[in-house]
């Protein structure tokens, strides 16, 4: 009985050693495949868009800023409302923004070529521009106006149809592009063609020209600094911004556009463009 008793005594020490190694391979399998999948959800929540830039890590934006208050400097950063809402886009993509200032007649040259990764300077949608790049969804109404002097023989936007004027406007700006279309082109009145607005609306100051057509915004500004300008009460045309890209990378266009959309549909643009533009 004694043998018997130790005989079974040991086939049960033998039987815990047994389930205990098991019960331990099995909870660390367990501890295993938990932190396996901690590890993969964790990676899939903090990897950023698998996009191409131009700088690795860096969403490079190419404005002009001289269109207050979409693009212009305070002290020596480039701020507004492209530069805000172009800052919160490379949040969400997880990308660093550069902002690079270059002549507006530039920007597409500088997508299109790949040493911009975007277009973001007021720019309006039209059919010359879309057979160089792609455009996003649009974030923003801008409306085109005209600039004269308060005693100008101009008082509306059709009086432009009757000819004989100078019309001084910023290069490739849409302001441009209508002037040229409409006035130029069917030989009613001639345009002049500045880098800058400044330097259109200096030009009208100084007599040289009869008025500037230009985006509402920094036109205001303009009159504002300038006295003896008025804005007509009627507008030239209106027009969407978007956010150009260069045909040749759809992924960064689509993933920029869908953080756009994002970004529009959760009142983030619309609290960025009130911020400087008021209601009236």
């Amino acid at each position: 009985m004694t043998k018997m008793k130790k005989l079974l005594a040991l086939m049960l020490a033998l039987v815990m050693v047994f389930a205990l190694a098991a019960c331990s391979s099995g909870s660390e399998e367990t501890a295993e495949e938990t932190a396996e999948e901690t590890t993969e959800e964790t990676a899939e929540e903090t990897t950023s868009v698998d996009i191409t830039t131009a700088t690795e890590g860096v969403l490079t934006m190419a404005t002009n800023a001289e269109f207050p208050p979409y693009e212009y400097y305070e002290n020596d950063a480039v701020t507004g409302i492209d530069a805000e809402i172009a800052t919160a886009i490379a949040e969400k993509l997880g990308l660093e923004l550069v902002i690079e200032d270059m002549a507006f007649d530039s920007i597409i040259a500088a997508v299109t070529s790949g040493k911009a990764d975007m277009g973001m300077a007021g720019m309006t949608i039209t059919d010359d521009r879309l057979e160089s790049v792609d455009f996003s969804e649009p974030y923003a109404t801008g409306v085109q106006v005209v600039i004269v002097p308060e005693d100008s023989a101009i008082t509306s936007v059709d009086d432009l149809f009757e000819g004989g004027y100078t019309i001084g406007v910023q290069t490739s700006t849409t302001g441009d592009l209508y002037a040229t279309w409409d006035l130029e082109d069917t030989g009613l009145c001639t345009v002049e063609r500045y880098n800058r607005g400044a330097d259109a609306v200096a030009a009208l100051t100084s007599g040289k020209i009869d008025c500037v057509i230009i985006d509402n915004e920094p036109a205001k500004a303009f009159v504002e600094a300038n006295e003896g300008l008025i804005i007509l009460d009627t507008a030239y045309t209106e027009e969407e911004y978007a956010i150009c890209f260069s045909k040749d990378n759809t992924e960064l266009s689509e993933a920029v556009n869908e953080a756009l959309v994002e970004l529009i549909e959760d009142g983030t643009v619309q609290s960025i463009i009130d911020k400087y533009i008021s209601a009236d």
